[in-house]
């Protein structure tokens, strides 16, 4: 059994993309687990992290997600587990994990020190489990190339270190052409193996209505079957609805239309310019017409208590993640990697 355990240098890299792509074009059996959760989701009454839940659900894994992780917490696992308890659960949840497959997928947490309190980090889990580790690494070319030397630097890798050290994926680069010309061949004289260079491709950094029903707790009014919408671009309802429509963004279609639900104007207007859906905010309703010309031309409506500057902000801050309804984005990443990504380098037979 092949063991990878796939970390970051820093926070929002794209791990996870980066294990269904391998996961997709390696065609291998394979099982996954997250030993320190943190991306939290509680549903009827248990606790799993989000991307194990996807992982099952895209690959219709065995496993349940909460049997996927040790833990969640700093405080309460530094309180349970001392380093050598920690050491067997992990050998006991990759036997469990393990069993039958040809490779399992270990994903680390945000970034290479998360988790190292609790012995849980990505460089103590590979090697607690005596694990290949391969690092994903993602940023502007400085930030880049930064993190490559430090790798080399602090960790000892490259072509004489570490001996379960894989290599690297660079991961959302804006102009791959420039990049191997001008910066790849100095971090190739670090020693470091690089997998690839994986384009950045906006398509991946859209959310769907129903990934932002689920971050918003949202009450879905209208549309609940058109929660795979995909959300282009966001546009604040603020203005008078003239002023909106004169807007060259108010008229791109797979928007999203955050309006507080009492401005019918703003309202009536995103339902006629082929929204992807329309925010409600401050808790209120529009009328009963509205709501039904919403059914009618199959554009949901989402209610939220907060006000319409909350929401615009919190959604700024959002991380796009994959979910298991996302087909179209699910196809994308596996033809990147596919395209990009030397397998052969991980040698898994």
């Amino acid at each position: 059994m092949n063991k990878l355990v796939v970390a970051s240098t820093r926070q929002s890299a794209g791990k996870t993309s980066v294990i269904i792509g391998l996961a997709k074009a390696l065609q291998k059996k394979f099982g996954y687990m997250k030993p320190f959760g943190e991306r939290l989701l509680y549903r009827k009454k248990r606790l799993w992290d989000y991307d194990a839940a996807l992982m099952t659900s895209i690959f219709g894994l065995e496993e349940s997600p909460e049997d996927m992780s040790i833990g969640f917490h700093h405080a309460k696992l530094l309180y349970m587990l001392d380093e050598d308890t920690t050491k067997e659960k992990l050998q006991k949840l990759l036997s469990n994990i393990g069993e039958n497959k040809e490779i399992v997928f270990i994903e680390g947490g945000r970034d290479l020190s998360y988790g190292v309190s609790v012995h849980l980090d990505p460089l103590s889990v590979a090697d607690d489990l005596d694990a290949d580790l391969l690092i994903v690494i993602s940023g502007d070319e400085d930030m880049i190339l930064d993190d490559a030397t430090f790798l080399k630097k602090h960790l000892s890798i490259g072509s004489k270190g570490n001996r379960r050290f894989r290599g690297i994926i660079i991961n959302g680069v804006p102009n791959i052409a420039d990049f191997r010309e001008t910066h790849l061949p100095k971090i190739e004289k670090l020693g470091i193996p690089v997998l690839g260079v994986v384009p950045y491709e906006k398509k991946l950094t859209h959310f769907t209505v129903g990934y932002l029903a689920d971050r918003l707790f949202a009450k879905i009014v209208t549309c609940e079957a058109n929660m795979n919408h995909v959300v282009k671009n966001i546009f604040i309802g603020s203005m008078s609805a003239s002023a909106a429509m004169q807007n060259p963004l108010f008229q791109k279609p797979g928007k999203l239309v955050i309006t507080s639900g009492d401005r019918s104007d703003i309202i009536v207007a995103a339902l006629g310019s082929n929204s992807a859906a329309v925010i409600l905010t401050n808790n209120i309703l529009p009328s009963p017409s509205l709501i039904s010309r919403s059914e009618e031309l199959g554009i949901p409506l989402l209610l939220v208590f907060a006000d319409t500057y909350n929401v615009a902000k919190q959604i700024d801050g959002m991380e796009s993640l994959t979910t298991r309804d996302d087909q179209e984005k699910i196809a994308l990443i596996e033809n990147i990697f596919k395209k990009h990504i030397d397998l052969t380098m991980l040698d898994f037979t």
